[in-house]
């Protein structure tokens, strides 16, 4: 490039000292640099008007012949254009085949800016959403999906679970929504048909209730002569007795089992909570406290710290029903000679209901699954303390329904925490000066 520069640079001197020479004969030396000069500019007039006739006219032709810094410049630049092209073909393939892929897709797929205008979408959210090419373009996605909880799900801007919603244009139709953000605050919208899974799921909670409330009745038969032939044990040879209590230890188990599955058909189907109220924590955590001191039977020491004066506002029977089972299960499986502690105190903008104990801990492979219906860490002594591997998902559901949500934190060797952690919308200031405000 320097070569080509000073090459352009001597035929501009040639030319004005041309022209120089031409003129000095004739007294006109300034005359003739100047005739020089203009013929330099001509030259590069004529080129730039080249330039830009290709450009313009001619993109796809090969560039004007010329030479010199001309020559390399239309090289260069048709060069960089064939290259461009080439980015730009690669890059239309790239696109059609993920419009294609999307096409093929099942699940609906929309796109949006970051204003939550509809930018694209595939032919299944045309049937999942009902959302028409030439009408909802450029519409914000709140204006087609009008349900109060899918509007709350898109402006809470927390994505992490999806919504489970039935189909705008077909109430028989459930879909799963699930949003991710990408790029400049832009959104993709998903939405899966599990109408299937949901019937299945619908099924297996009936089966279960039907089934829990059908067993209720034999059982409390059972109960009831169980306690009838005890209060005649003396009357009984002792083979007979023994096997009268295992009977009515069983037989109570049984009906612990039927109850919790029966609280826990009841949590998953009524996701309402209509009988929410202000709760006095104090009182609540002492009572709970005095439930689980009486099944520890002075094997562990329980202490209550409430360092939070606001109350949670929900169901009395639920929120204890949730904290019992926490401390139950802390008196169940840390051991003997340890402490527990049931606590209430802020967390962030909100609070946190607390059950931490310094027991034997639990193994972090399992804390993934506790929550699941009947799983159990270490089945045979769950089956000896009597549990029945359903408290902590009946916890959850009890969550869910306050908005709240579920921490485990625990290493063996070093004890278990249960936080329960409800938002600060849940919460209401029950101090005399609030209540007058």
């Amino acid at each position: 490039m320097g070569r080509l520069w000073r090459r352009e640079f001597w035929r501009l001197t040639a030319l004005v000292g041309a022209g120089g020479l031409v003129g000095w004969p004739f007294s006109a030396m300034p005359a003739g640099i100047a005739v020089g000069l203009l013929m330099c500019l001509a030259f590069h007039l004529r080129q730039l008007r080249a330039l830009y006739q290709w450009l313009t006219l001619r993109p796809q032709e090969e560039p004007p012949v010329a030479s010199g810094l001309w020559g390399e410049l239309f090289d260069r630049l048709y060069r960089y254009q064939k290259r461009q092209a080439l980015t730009q073909k690669r890059l239309r393939a790239t696109l059609q085949r993920i419009q294609e892929s999307s096409e093929a897709m099942r699940d609906s797929v929309v796109m949006l800016d970051r204003h939550g205008d509809l930018e694209w979408w595939n032919s299944a959210a045309e049937r999942m959403l009902g959302l028409k090419p030439q009408l909802d373009r450029g519409q914000h996605i709140t204006n087609l999906l009008r349900d109060p909880r899918f509007v709350d799900y898109f402006h809470g801007r927390d994505y992490r679970e999806p919504l489970t919603l039935p189909s705008p244009i077909d109430e028989t139709l459930i879909l799963q929504f699930q949003i991710t953000l990408y790029g400049d605050d832009e959104r993709l919208v998903m939405a899966r048909d599990i109408t299937r899974l949901h019937r299945l799921e619908q099924m297996r909670r009936d089966f279960v209730a039907n089934v829990s409330h059908e067993l209720r009745t034999p059982l409390t038969v059972l109960a009831g002569y169980l306690e009838t032939y005890e209060d005649m044990a003396g009357q009984l040879p002792p083979r007979m007795g023994r096997g009268l209590s295992q009977m009515k230890a069983q037989t109570d188990r049984m009906q612990n089992l039927v109850n919790d599955l029966l609280l826990l058909s009841r949590l998953e189907i009524d996701q309402g909570g209509r009988d929410d109220a202000p709760l006095a924590m104090g009182d609540l955590l002492e009572a709970v406290k005095n439930d689980a001191a009486a099944l520890s039977e002075g094997r562990q020491s329980i202490s209550v710290e409430i360092d939070e004066a606001r109350a949670l506002v929900g169901s009395e029977k639920e929120i204890r029903s949730a904290l019992s089972n926490l401390a139950f299960n802390a008196v169940r499986y840390a051991g003997k000679d340890r402490h527990i502690v049931l606590r209430w105190r802020p967390h962030g903008e909100g609070a946190c209901l607390e059950v931490e104990d310094d027991g034997e801990g639990i193994d972090p492979i399992h804390l993934p699954r506790l929550t699941e219906r009947f799983y159990r860490v270490d089945k045979g002594r769950s089956t000896a303390t009597g549990g029945t591997g359903l408290g902590l998902a009946i916890v959850k559901h009890v969550l869910l329904r306050h908005a709240g949500r579920l921490e485990i934190s625990s290493r063996p060797g070093q004890g278990a925490t249960f936080r329960c952690l409800f938002p600060a919308e849940r919460l209401r200031d029950t101090t005399p000066n609030a209540q007058r405000a």
